[in-house]
This record gives C-alpha cells, structure tokens and sequence, in this order.
C-alpha cells in the first residue's frame, strides 16, 4: 500500500515535527518511474467497473481502518469503494473495521465476499483529526495512509473522515503515550488465527471459503497478550500481517470476538504494483518495523510470529539492525500436522532455528512455545514480563 499524502517526519528534542508533501509530488529533477503492464491493466480494468457502477447509481463509500500515532501526529489509515445507494449502515464493509476498537457491528460475511469491491481512486477526502482538518487524495489502490499533524492527548481517538459525495466514517486512532515503553507487534495468519499458510489451496479454502465464525484463534494467545498489558495497559498492540486489506473487517471482527485486545491493523494490497505483478510480503514486514521503530523510537517492540513462514528471519533481522528498540521475540510453534500443511514439512526448516539463533546472539531474547500459555509460562520463568 502507498501512501496517499507523503511525509516526513524529522525529530527535534522532544518533539516531532511533520513536514507533509502536496500529493504525489516527486524530488526536483525525478523522472516517474515506469508503470508495470499489470498495473495499467489492473487500472484500466478499475475505471471500466467504476463507471459502469457509477452509472448505476453507485456512490463512494469509506472503509475506515485503525491507526495510532504519537504527540503531533497521527497515521490515518482508510479505503474508498463504491457501494450501491441503499446499503445498510451494519452491512457496510468499515463497520467491521471500526468494530474492533469497539465501535460498531458488521455481518459476517464469507470470505470472498470481502475481495468482490470496486475501490475508488483519486477521492479527495477531508480528515477532521480533533480540531484539524486536513484534505488527502486515495492512491490508486483506493487507499489513504497518511501521516497528519494532530493535537491528541493519549488514547483512543475517533477521526473523521468524510467524501464529496457525502458519506462519513470514523476511524479510530491510538495515540501512544509518550510514557510507554514497550508494545507488541503480532503477525495474525498462524499466530493468532489458525490458517495454515501459505500451502496455496488451504489457504484460498480458510481465506474465500470458509465462513469467518468457523475459524480457530490459537489457544492461549489472547490471554498472553493481554497478560503482557497488564503492568501497563496503555501499551500499543500493532497485527502486522501480509494478508489483505480486503480481508480487514472479518479480521477485525475475528480478533474482537476472541478477546484480542484492539490495535492498528497493518495489511497489504494484493496485486500489481507500479513495478511488478505481486507484492513482497516479507518487505512488507520489514518496512513496517523499520517505520514503527522510526515513529514510535522510545517503545521497545515484542514481536509475536510463527515457525510455518519468514517470522522468525524477519525478526532476526530486525534483532540484527535494532537490538536496543526490541524487547523479545516469541515464535509461536507449529503442531506436526500445521508444518505439514503450511510447508509440506513435519518441522521447522534450518532457515527458522538459525534465525532464532541468530536473534539470541544480539542479545534479543526468543522464547518458543506452541500455544500462549507455554510461551506465558517461559516468559515468566525468563524474567520477561513486567510486575
């Protein structure tokens, strides 16, 4: 996903101080990057389904997803689509969205209702961020991630997002206290949601298929996170997944249901970008740490993954880079029957446990356990959570 309206951000003492960019501006002197032929097609073949959409009536709708932010700042984080003229209020695809920081309910759907969308791009919207408003542009995903200046105390937030055709949602915002010294980044497929990614056909059945009320959360997790919040409940809780933004709603409403406590949402935009015909789900990862420890420096990260994908390089990684901006790293791991399915293995590749090893010698501890409530325990027995 790109960034609708370009920041950045430049730290001055205690302080941090936004300078934002008109919309797609570019560096003096830069030529625009080539489009990738999938790209033009994919957009070609959006301006087709939208005005034939539009002609029928359909006007543009907002998806909003949740955000957070620090003193000065926020990350707002929404979608533009086109819905038809009479929709239900419960039925629209951001109250799932809202919902998981509790603010309002949505049906659940099947999964493949969640990727059947016409998203807008070029909305202009207008963003009221307390006393604040600002004017963003959606990419040509339909998608606005924007870094605004606000005046927020600490907490939960509403923004308000609103299009020229009229519609409004809220989206809300955790806005971290400057106090807060640790948080949790947790990936979603695997870790807390049983999936069995990524052997191809399992995941489109448990992805498209399968009714969101029959999926299973990984026993114990929601209790270890919330265990890990509560010497301090003001402690950001970010799921850094590589699954869709389609499918934010139904994970939303997946994570309230099980009692995961609420927290941002960062996903991706499957399909073709400006320079080729996928996205890169582990450089997503990477980029998204590197930014949070950027935006959020004082917080020192737990980061939460699994043995069946990247988690554990990719966080070796981040143990390699910034030892100091981390806390621990805790794999969840597999049962035989999960490695089977997500790898065609009954174990964890060499790759895995070097990352792990490799972790340990930057000094970032890394605790293993198959469930929540054996990593809780071996983070107990290690010293690793707080009074």
């Amino acid at each position: 996903m790109t960034a609708a309206r370009p920041v950045k951000a430049v730290r001055a003492g205690a302080s941090t101080v936004l300078r934002a960019a008109r919309v797609g501006a570019r560096p003096a002197g830069s030529a625009r990057p080539p489009v990738h032929r999938a790209a033009r097609f994919e957009d070609a073949f959006d301006r087709r389904v939208a005005a034939v959409l539009r002609r029928r009536g359909w006007t543009v709708r907002i998806e909003p997803y949740a955000g957070y932010g620090g003193p000065g700042w926020v990350r707002v984080m929404a979608r533009t689509l086109l819905a038809a003229p009479v929709v239900r209020d419960a039925d629209l695809p951001g109250a799932g969205a809202a919902a998981q920081a509790g603010t309002r309910q949505a049906k659940s759907l099947r999964g493949w209702r969640s990727f059947a969308t016409a998203q807008v791009a070029g909305a202009q919207l207008e963003v009221t961020v307390g006393d604040r408003t600002h004017h963003v542009v959606t990419d040509r995903g339909g998608y606005v991630d924007a870094l605004l200046e606000a005046d927020l105390a600490p907490g939960w937030h509403d923004v308000v997002l609103r299009t020229q055709d009229g519609d409004r949602a809220v989206a809300p915002v955790h806005v971290v206290d400057p106090g807060v010294r640790y948080g949790i980044v947790s990936d979603i497929d695997d870790t807390v949601l049983v999936t069995r990614l990524p052997r191809p056909f399992v995941a489109a059945w448990n992805v498209l298929v399968r009714h969101e009320n029959a999926r299973e959360p990984v026993p114990g997790m929601a209790e270890l996170y919330h265990r890990l919040l509560a010497a301090d409940p003001r402690a950001p809780v970010v799921y850094l997944s590589t699954g869709a933004w389609n499918a934010a709603p139904t994970l939303g409403r997946f994570l309230r249901r099980h009692g995961y406590p609420a927290g941002p949402m960062l996903l991706t935009d499957w399909g073709p970008t400006n320079t080729g015909w996928f996205r890169s789900g582990p450089e997503h990862k990477r980029a998204q740490l590197r930014r949070l420890v950027h935006e959020l420096p004082d917080v020192r990260w737990i980061l939460v993954g699994d043995d069946g994908q990247r988690d554990p390089e990719i966080y070796a990684e981040a143990a390699r880079l910034f030892p100091e901006h981390l806390r621990a790293v805790v794999v969840r791991q597999l049962t035989f029957g999960e490695h089977v399915l997500a790898r065609g293995l009954p174990v964890q590749g060499p790759a895995g446990a070097r990352a792990e090893r490799a972790a340990e010698r930057e000094g970032v501890p890394v605790v293993l356990g198959p469930d929540g409530s054996s990593i809780l325990r071996q983070m107990a027995a290690r010293g690793l959570l707080e009074p």
